[in-house]
């Protein structure tokens, strides 16, 4: 059963509807906030959609202030949906140590499987899901056409949920992902964490490990910028540009000269990501 979303907020925008709204999420076990964006399209009937996956230490609103999405899915007839990265409240699990890279805002979007943070940690169930049960019915979104893209930790989710969801998304696209987190130590702590010491279930999350075996070969779009800080020893893009090329996996990797990790990053290729997904929607 799911609940309906309680409106938190709303904003005019490119003659859309900018909105933020929560629900009582039985898969997380707490209330969950989402941003969604509704183009002038949508109040003729349903739009297809693309849900946005943002990086560590992010809610819902990073992306929605800082990407200036809005403009280029009101001129494509796209709805874009930012859920926060992982589950809040009082009672759920935070990092002992209170790190930015581990618990509240790095749900990494897996299943935990580790004590506590098994009992909330569930963003891969709830991402692929929950929330588009929600989605779906409150809001005039067509759930056949939809894509999937992200950050950083997002990038990791958009790039795993489509590989390992043939035949739900349409596109995916990602900038400066984690490809590889189970050799970087941003997953290593995180897999570690969430999910055990066991490697062999950390695969189930690793995009280069997934491209071997994908049942379906969904082009990948990536954008990933050479000033970024985190590119030698977090992000590690060679690694899944190697995997793609062994298993005759699509794969466009843009390296920008000059970027960085930031919005900034986002804001000036988001415009072709949004018309990459547009085209693969119609």
């Amino acid at each position: 059963m799911t609940t309906k979303p309680i409106q938190l907020a709303e904003n005019r925008s490119f003659d859309g509807r900018q909105i933020q709204a929560k629900h009582a999420s039985e898969v997380c076990g707490c209330e969950m906030v989402f941003s969604i964006y509704l183009p002038p399209r949508a109040a003729q009937g349903p739009v297809p959609a693309l849900y946005w996956l943002s990086g560590l230490t992010c809610t819902d609103q990073n992306f929605v202030t800082k990407a200036g999405a809005q403009q280029y899915a009101a001129a494509h007839g796209v709805a874009i949906i930012a859920p926060d990265t992982s589950p809040r409240g009082d009672d759920v699990a935070d990092d002992p140590e209170g790190a930015y890279d581990f618990g509240l805002g790095a749900g990494f979007y897996l299943n935990a499987t580790e004590a506590p943070f098994a009992k909330h940690y569930r963003m891969y169930d709830y991402i692929v899901s929950e929330l588009p049960a929600v989605i779906n019915a409150a809001y005039p979104i067509d759930g056949g056409r939809i894509g999937i893209f992200g950050h950083s930790m997002g990038g990791h989710g958009a790039l795993t949920i489509a590989l390992k969801n043939p035949g739900a998304y349409r596109s995916v696209s990602a900038f400066a992902p984690i490809v590889a987190p189970s050799r970087v130590p941003w997953g290593e702590k995180a897999f570690r964490g969430y999910l055990g010491e066991d490697r062999a279930g950390w695969a189930a999350y690793d995009a280069t490990e997934l491209i071997a075996e994908a049942a379906e070969r969904l082009p990948l779009l990536i954008d990933q910028g050479e000033a970024d800080q985190f590119l030698e020893n977090q992000l590690k893009p060679e690694l899944l540009e190697k995997a793609c090329a062994e298993h005759g996996h699509p794969l466009t990797l843009r390296r920008r000269p000059g970027y960085d990790h930031s919005y900034f990053f986002i804001a000036s290729f988001i415009g072709d990501h949004i018309a990459h997904h547009a085209a693969a929607l119609k």
